[in-house]
């Protein structure tokens, strides 16, 4: 069969006016979609992906956070050929299971931070969070304490989308028009030292820190301890506006949690797999998780596949109830699916055999200092935040004020939409004026100063127009 990418302008023409009139796009506007033109993707390799119309990109944002080898990766397209000729899928229902699940499972947890027990698998982001709920809600029932549900997140978080973990999510388009959060999630403040720091006149990190660990115990204590299972947070925090914790953070809501008896899950569906420069961020920032939620990069995007990490402490009281028989009835027709296990095993591989974890480390600081030369003088630019191969670029109406453009302007998704024209992609992160980027993890010292020099100049270019519109 022709691909469509070899064949005459008509035929592109044609798969463009099929999307718009039977794909459904996520987190896309309707009305767009009918009156645009869909870029429809078609190749990719290394950091670089191609569109039907022969168009290059330069990937910044590595899909969504999630091709962290980069594309093109033949080893892990074989490990899904050869295991799809010989067992391309059976469930993992009734204890049964699968040998690239149980490699995968046991090199999870060597890999881990210490006390993670066991490994539980899904398909996506969005189910590792819902696991996680369930599994604190199980949890808490076992020990004969039923009522104790609640879960704390964060404001502008983002855990998924399904009824739990859009609920966990502190992303407003997120709940409207869909009836949510359900009422077991409660949110506080994010840790943002740009803006809320100073706002509240913390003179350092270290009591910003305090300041939000005070929070968290004040909800504990007005909700009443014996009603909160858990608090969860990305180590840093993603789509919410590509946030670092403050000195201390962690280890400030640590005691709080430890002093109610609330247990912590690390949503490291960015994070995990070395994002930050190590395999899990929960090692980098100390946060000693009870349970650890992954997905993007253990596949590097190529299948998906989801693990929920399980600590010593929830483990043990799972362990203990199940003398009686009882069946732990959650899972999915894809939990331990063969094939996926057997890409992430190869994924692995490529980021142990060519130390691509280290490599962030070492690239970090360069990657960093690139886009604050390029960047830090531009009118628009507030601030520029970072972390491992995760930053983020804050815009403003006025960098002394800090104040923000009306977000009826969406000047972010005008940044992105002109990155793209000069052949960078970025991504505009929904609940601030923040462009992010996540480039994979084999970038070179060139393409990151490209995707600098083209995030700029597309900044530029809207300056130019918010000036013309008598907005700057």
């Amino acid at each position: 069969m022709e691909s469509v990418f070899d064949g005459a302008a008509a035929g592109i023409d044609h798969l463009k006016e099929q999307d718009r009139s039977s794909f459904f796009h996520p987190f896309t506007a309707i009305k767009d979609q009918r009156a645009g033109s869909p870029i429809v993707m078609a190749r990719a390799s290394g950091c670089s992906i191609t569109d039907v119309d022969g168009r290059t990109y330069l990937d910044g944002a590595a899909g969504l956070w999630c091709v962290n080898v980069g594309y093109g990766r033949e080893e892990i397209s074989s490990a899904i050929a050869a295991q799809s000729r010989e067992l391309p899928y059976f469930h993992s229902f009734n204890g049964i299971s699968n040998a690239p699940s149980i490699a995968l499972s046991e090199r999870l947890l060597r890999l881990a931070p210490a006390g993670m027990k066991r490994v539980f698998y899904g398909s996506s982001g969005s189910d590792a969070n819902d696991t996680a709920v369930k599994m604190l809600w199980s949890y808490n029932i076992c020990r004969g304490m039923p009522e104790k549900r609640k879960i704390i997140s964060r404001a502008y978080a983002y855990h998924g989308v399904s009824v739990a973990s859009g609920s966990l999510s502190g992303v407003p388009m997120v709940h409207q028009h869909f009836g949510l959060p359900l009422d077991f999630a409660r949110h506080v403040s994010r840790p943002d030292v740009y803006r809320d720091a100073p706002a509240r006149q913390c003179r350092s990190e270290v009591e910003y820190s305090a300041l939000l660990a005070r929070e968290i115990e004040d909800m504990i204590l007005a909700e009443g301890p014996d009603t909160v299972a858990g608090f969860i947070a990305e180590p840093v925090m993603g789509t919410g506006g590509v946030l670092p914790p403050p000195e201390g953070y962690f280890q400030a809501i640590r005691a709080v949690l430890d002093r109610y008896d609330v247990r912590l899950v690390a949503d490291e569906v960015i994070t995990g797999f070395g994002r930050l420069g190590a395999w899990f961020g929960s090692q980098l920032y100390g946060m000693q998780p009870d349970l650890i939620l992954t997905a993007k990069g253990l596949t590097s995007g190529y299948l998906p596949l989801s693990a929920v990490l399980v600590g010593d402490k929830i483990w043990s009281v799972f362990e203990e109830a199940s003398a009686d028989g009882r069946v732990f009835a959650h899972g999915f027709t894809y939990s331990g699916h063969p094939t996926c296990a057997a890409a992430a095993m190869a994924n692995l591989d490529i980021l142990e055999r060519e130390g691509l974890v280290d490599r962030v480390a070492e690239i970090a600081p360069v990657f960093a200092r690139l886009f604050r030369d390029t960047l830090s003088g531009l009118q628009l630019v507030g601030d520029i935040r970072s972390a491992g191969l995760m930053l983020g670029v804050e815009l403003v109406a006025d960098q002394a004020s800090k104040a923000a453009f009306s977000p009826a302007l969406k000047v972010a998704g005008r940044v992105s939409l002109a990155a793209r024209r000069r052949g960078i992609l970025v991504r505009a992160l929904p609940n601030s004026d923040t462009i992010a980027l996540s480039p994979p993890f084999i970038v070179s010292e060139a393409e990151l100063a490209a995707l600098a020099v083209g995030l700029g100049e597309a900044i530029n270019d809207v300056a130019v127009e918010l000036r013309a519109e008598g907005h700057l």
